[in-house]
């Protein structure tokens, strides 16, 4: 799957002269938490997001810094605070870096783009043109109506199901040096061999399971060190 088949479109956006209240109207009224903010030709230049207007003057909620961290801390970050606190233009509380996927993006550069880089949603760029915007709940959904589709496939022959998970064992780097058996009856799989900790005993039972078809797995691994002595 790919960022287009998830993302979603059109996009809500805001423009970078509009006022902060124009911003937490817009964020109520459609019950979302951020938006791409975008120039008068059309242009991402940057996220505004619900958290941006956490540390406001008029709710009395200002950062306040205490007076041993007034020691350390410098002129910019300070003037930072003060602009985000009581700026009226969105242009001044919205984050400028701004990091954007393509719509041909795949779901696991995507969730690496979102889990490396700390946010909650990604703009997909086309071109210069905003097409799409992804969040943590577009994959969560992917992954449900994904875990529906499984369910509704049709049966398997049950030697398909063994060389299915035997592959899936083997593509895994962790499974190296390591002999597990499988045997398949009625979709129910059992898994036999040994290996070395709890750890990798579990990643093996998940890997047969996460194989289409498969109905239940029985876990007959043994754990063995492998160390020295043995």
């Amino acid at each position: 799957m790919l960022a287009r088949d998830v993302m979603t479109k059109p996009v809500l956006t805001i423009g970078a002269d509009a006022s902060v209240r124009e911003l937490a109207d817009l964020l109520v009224k459609y019950q979302i938490s951020a938006v791409p903010v975008t120039d008068r030709g059309g242009k991402v230049v940057g996220m505004v997001s619900e958290g941006d207007l956490m540390r406001r003057t008029e709710l009395g909620t200002r950062k306040a810094r205490s007076w041993w961290l007034q020691i350390f801390s410098d002129r910019d970050s300070e003037a930072a605070d003060f602009v985000k606190a009581n700026a009226h233009k969105v242009r001044d509380v919205m984050s400028k870096s701004v990091i954007s996927v393509a719509s041909d993006t795949p779901l696991n550069e995507l969730a690496k783009t979102l889990e490396e880089s700390n946010i909650k949603r990604v703009p997909v760029i086309n071109d210069g043109q905003l097409v799409g915007i992804v969040s943590r709940a577009n994959l969560i959904r992917a992954f449900a109506t994904h875990e529906h589709r499984i369910g509704l496939e049709i049966e398997r022959s049950d030697e398909s199901i063994r060389k299915r998970v035997d592959e899936a064992l083997l593509a895994e780097p962790w499974m190296k040096g390591l002999i597990v058996n499988c045997l398949v009856e009625g979709g129910v799989v059992d898994l036999w061999g040994l290996v070395p900790d709890e750890t990798v005993k579990t990643a093996v039972r998940v890997a047969a399971e996460a194989v289409p078809g498969v109905k239940a797995v029985n876990d007959h691994l043994v754990i063995r060190w492998y160390g020295s002595g043995t």
